[in-house]
């Protein structure tokens, strides 16, 4: 288990913040959770209620504190370990995979809510792409459309595609037009409803780029006009 220790924040902030109990992450789909020598909450982010209280909605979790707190210990807690407390190394959120990383935090201070662990949940890169090939077959997607597909879901715009693909704005326009076929849709939003709605794009892991694709696509063509 890694230690972080007070101050050690890349943004540079000194201490931390107990009174806070949602911590605002820069956009990415990790969950994160701060928990104390107890395992009681202190802090979390919005992925980590997602990903957690999947298939349910986040906002439909009344306490979500008192919820979180509850997975910690029936999901995140290695109950077969001996010699001491440790959390597992992945687990599953429906048909996810992630990668749980936990830190020993050590800070000063007299606070009775003292930070002891802070864990980290991120989605499996190796689940990841099997969903998408899951998405190709259902489909029918070439090689090539997949990482068409792939990308999208980033959130990213066809200008940004083509640079990370080494293609024309044109030939990512003419993938992402034959996955419209194959998928019986007119729009980029219908490619990420499509995939939402076939059971392999419905964790947050994927959702959230879907979410961010959109907002991208309106950017583009708001630069465009």
């Amino acid at each position: 288990m890694r230690t972080l220790r007070e101050g050690s924040w890349r943004d540079g902030t000194s201490g931390f913040y107990p009174q806070e109990n949602t911590v605002s992450m820069t956009p990415n789909n990790n969950g994160f959770l701060l928990l104390d020598a107890g395992l009681n909450l202190i802090a979390s982010n919005n992925p980590a209620l997602q990903i957690l209280c999947f298939p349910s909605e986040a906002d439909r979790i009344k306490h979500p504190k008192v919820f979180l707190g509850d997975r910690v210990r029936t999901t995140l807690l290695d109950h077969k370990h001996q010699g001491g407390l440790a959390f597992v190394k992945e687990f599953k959120s429906g048909k996810r995979r992630y990668v749980c990383k936990s830190y020993q935090v050590a800070c000063s201070g007299s606070d009775s809510l003292q930070p002891a662990f802070a864990v980290l949940l991120e989605r499996d890169t190796a689940d990841s792409h099997s969903a998408l090939a899951e998405i190709a077959e259902q489909f029918g997607l070439t090689q090539r459309e997949c990482e068409t597909v792939e990308f999208l879901l980033q959130g990213l715009t066809s200008k940004e595609i083509a640079i990370r693909m080494k293609i024309s704005a044109n030939t990512v326009k003419a993938f992402i037009r034959l996955v419209m076929v194959k998928m019986n849709v007119s729009t980029r939003s219908g490619i990420a409803g499509k995939i939402a709605g076939s059971g392999a794009g419905c964790s947050p892991a994927i959702r959230q780029p879907i979410e961010a694709g959109i907002v991208n696509r309106r950017r583009e063509y708001s630069e465009a006009s």
